[in-house]
């Protein structure tokens, strides 16, 4: 079974919902998915072994937080070129997140990305709970074309 890797970091606990429904949508391609706190990877080695990676953060003052900055640079480490990669995130107003998070991935990580970041002000509002299934759906389908 392929596995893949969704890392959040949140303040107000909506990026982690929308994390937690993104990897239900790939759970429901076949996919055995863990959902973390981005807290809690400290290694680059921690990401070995996935097929898929999808980060997100929350969107705060134009800026994703500061852990999943931090979390990015330990990610160059790791051997990420190439993985299928999507990336999401919540806001309140402006949403930049995401966007600043997919184009790390995909010049800085060299990652193999889905079509564009999945934005979203919360996972209850306007259809965010099948949007969010559908990214993690687009994601596994992706990574599993040979």
């Amino acid at each position: 079974m392929p596995k893949g890797l969704v890392v959040f970091a949140t303040r107000a606990n909506q990026t982690r919902k929308i994390a937690q429904l993104i990897a239900e949508g790939m759970r429901f391609e076949g996919y055995d998915v863990d959902v973390l706190n981005v807290s809690d990877i400290t290694k680059a080695e921690s990401l070995n072994g996935y097929s898929a990676i999808v980060l997100g953060s929350a969107t705060y003052h134009g800026e994703m937080l500061q852990s999943m900055k931090t979390f990015l640079f330990l990610a160059e480490k790791a051997d990420l070129a190439g993985k299928v990669g999507g990336a999401f995130g919540a806001f309140g107003w402006s949403g930049e997140a995401p966007g600043r998070i997919f184009d790390t991935m995909t010049h800085i990580l060299k990652m193999n990305m889905v079509r564009e970041p999945l934005r979203l002000k919360s996972a209850d509002l306007g259809g965010g709970i099948k949007m969010a299934q559908d990214y993690g759906r687009e994601i596994a389908k992706k990574a599993l074309v040979p």
